[in-house]
Parts: C-alpha cells; structure tokens; sequence
C-alpha cells in the first residue's frame, strides 16, 4: 500500500481526495514544494461543485496542486489532524472557524496558513484570479 493510498481516501473520480492524515497530506505538499490545499465542502452545495470541478480538481488532477477536501457535516470518520490528534472533519472545520462553504485554504507542512483563504464565491467571473494569486502567495512561503 502506498502513503498516498494509507492517507487518502479516494471516494469518487468527481470529487477531491478525502485525507484522514492532514499531517501527512501536508508533509507530501510541502515534499513537492507546494502548500497543502484544503477546501472544506458541503454535500449539494453548489457552489463547492463549481469550486471543486473548474478549478480545484483540474489543477489535481494534472498535478498543478495537492489538495483534499472536508465535509463540514462529516462527524463520523477520524481524521489526524496537524498535531497528529484524532477529530473529524466537522470539528476540524470548526477549529478552523470555516463557517462558510466552500473556503478554501492553505497550509504549510505545520499545519500553518500561509495565504489568505478563499471564503465562499461572490463573483465567480474572478474566482480563478483569486485563486491563483492565493496559490502564488502560498508558494512563495516554499522558496
């Protein structure tokens, strides 16, 4: 079994990996000098399809970024947090105060935000600037 497959859950092909490692997810990120992109998710919340399938899952799927997503919902499965603690991903959405979905955020090996996350989407027409300039400031922490 691989790291990638012991630590990530892979539910369907339309969706972003489910992590039941943070810690590890980011380690293999910041391994590849990338932040760890998480975007927190809501079942039929249609603006996290927008966000998940033009534009985070594109960029996954061709390798651009490593990203994962959580449901806000979801108190039933574990999930290792960044300190290597058990939760679920409802209250790891909680302990991040992500309120609204989709936000999308940015992490650092440690678990640190390193760009201002992506609350929501007001103006989809500018969604993937916002994103790409999250991501460049993101990255630039990795240099």
């Amino acid at each position: 079994m691989t790291e990638q497959a012991s630590t990530v859950a892979r539910p369907k092909p339309s969706a972003l990996p489910l992590p039941t490692s943070l810690k590890a997810a980011a380690s293999r990120a910041a391994g590849k000098g990338q932040p760890l992109v998480v975007m927190t998710t809501l079942e039929g919340c249609p603006y996290c399809e927008v966000v998940r399938n033009h534009y985070l899952l594109p960029m996954f799927i061709s390798g651009e970024i490593e990203a994962v997503q959580i449901d806000v919902l979801d108190k039933r499965r574990n999930l290792q947090n960044f300190e290597g603690e058990l939760t679920s991903p409802a209250e790891q959405a909680r302990t991040w105060k992500a309120r609204f979905t989709p936000t999308v955020l940015f992490f650092d090996a440690r678990g640190q935000e390193v760009a201002e996350r992506l609350v929501g989407m007001a103006l989809p027409d500018f969604y993937g600037a916002y994103l790409d300039a999250r991501l460049r400031e993101a990255r630039a922490k990795f240099k």
